[in-house]
């Protein structure tokens, strides 16, 4: 691949502060139905989309008995939270750097859509994107690779390189063979975010954003 026009970003737990809100959005909402997830294994599994999560903490017998009852309960959940999240320091001057660098912008959320309105009102996402994504673009969410897929066809890009923040993203870039560059802003590893494809890891979007130049997004060549 000769070089890259598009950056994605992941959205959730890489621009604003979601991750350990959805974490105890999702423990209250199995506690509904008198299920306990450990809030650990939860936060293992955030970055996954509600309809693979649900399976992956408790199993497909509850996926099928209550999946779609659990996801209500989380947004309803989520919804008591989502007053408190803030973006992360430097967002919106990493996507502002990456825009001006050349690359069309795509930010990447799983989200429902009016979530994803709120997040982007946090920093005006709307007004930097080029297109952005939510939950009824996709059947199915990340690990795979759908959500991706849909964020380069939305701005017709050829090649794209990736900003995430948990394992999952990078295991959907993989299957697309989509580079990309983590943050341990959504609580995973450096070792756990090399090993599901990270090209590199950094502490948060400020930090990426001072080291740009070393990285596939320091300028569009595509």
């Amino acid at each position: 691949m000769d070089g890259y026009d598009t950056a994605i970003f992941d959205v959730d737990g890489t621009l604003v502060d979601t991750s350990y809100h959805h974490a105890l959005a999702w423990f209250r909402a199995f506690r509904r139905h008198d299920l306990t997830i450990p809030v650990w294994r939860l936060h293992r599994a955030i970055g996954m989309g509600g309809d693979q999560l649900v399976p992956a903490v408790a199993g497909d017998d509850v996926e099928q008995r209550l999946g779609e009852e659990l996801r209500a309960d989380w947004a309803e959940e989520f919804d008591v939270l989502i007053g408190e999240i803030q973006p992360f320091d430097g967002a919106r001057a990493l996507l502002e750097d990456v825009r001006r660098r050349g690359f069309t912008l795509v930010l990447a959320s799983s989200g429902k859509a009016e979530h994803v309105d709120h997040y982007l009102s946090l920093f005006g996402g709307a007004e930097l994107a080029d297109a952005w994504t939510t939950s009824a673009d996709v059947e199915k969410t990340k690990p795979e690779p759908d959500l991706l897929q849909v964020a380069l066809d939305k701005v017709a890009g050829c090649s794209a390189v990736l900003v995430g923040d948990a394992v999952w993203d990078f295991q959907a870039g993989a299957r697309l063979g989509v580079p990309g560059y983590g943050l341990r802003s959504g609580g995973y590893s450096v070792d756990e975010l090399r090993g599901a494809g990270a090209e590199e890891v950094f502490e948060s979007p400020a930090q990426l954003h001072e080291h740009l130049d070393r990285t596939l997004l320091a300028k569009a060549t595509g």
